[in-house]
């Protein structure tokens, strides 16, 4: 069932397929920059496949989803690999200013900025709970066409009109006053676009 206010194209896959995805969240976390002296957001979390390894990094992680039910999933998983330095907070991204009271390094956000309705909106929002110098960075899936983007013998991600190209990804943030300072490519079929809040 669709939980009010969740972005389009956005529901989490069974772990099968995520784990297939991203056999190693860890690098890709240090490759848009995330360090061991960050207090991170993990920014629409889902069930905890990348905030695991974010709270293995960093030094405080905090894991913001819609979802309580996912969020529960991804407690779980912190907790079975004894990870404790991770709170959870259930709420809308758009309201991230009210569940984020301290300035923060890093703001990761995986999978789900293709669905925002207001992109301008959400970077705005980002950009309060980032200190200066802060980093976010966004992992889109690449604009091809979903056929094409095959795991496990089968088609995945959001439907093909919902992809946005690195430079539509940029389009969208740099009017916050975020701005880029890194594309990544993340095999096999997304890329990393990482942004700064000026100093």
């Amino acid at each position: 069932m669709m939980i009010p206010g969740c972005f389009q194209g956005t529901g989490m896959p069974d772990a099968g397929w995520w784990e297939a995805l991203f056999p190693d969240p860890a690098a890709i976390l240090k490759s848009v920059r995330l360090s061991p002296e960050s207090d991170a957001v993990d920014l629409c979390s889902g069930d905890g496949w990348f905030t695991l390894q974010m709270a293995r990094i960093a030094r405080h992680v905090v894991a913001v989803d819609i979802d309580a039910r996912l969020l529960e999933i991804s407690r779980a998983r912190l907790s079975e690999s004894s990870v404790t330095n991770c709170t959870f907070v259930a709420g809308d991204a758009y309201e991230l200013r009210t569940m984020v009271p301290e300035p923060i390094d890093f703001v990761f956000m995986a999978n789900a900025f293709h669905g925002v309705p207001d992109r301008l909106k959400l970077a705005n929002a980002i950009k309060t709970v980032l200190k200066p110098a802060g980093l976010v960075a966004i992992v889109n899936w690449h604009d091809r066409p979903r056929e094409e983007t095959t795991i496990l013998g089968e088609p995945r991600g959001p439907e093909s009109g919902l992809r946005l190209s690195p430079s539509r990804t940029i389009e969208a943030v740099q009017p916050s006053g975020l701005m880029l300072q890194d594309i990544v490519e993340i095999l096999p079929y997304h890329y990393g676009a990482v942004f700064q809040k000026p100093a």
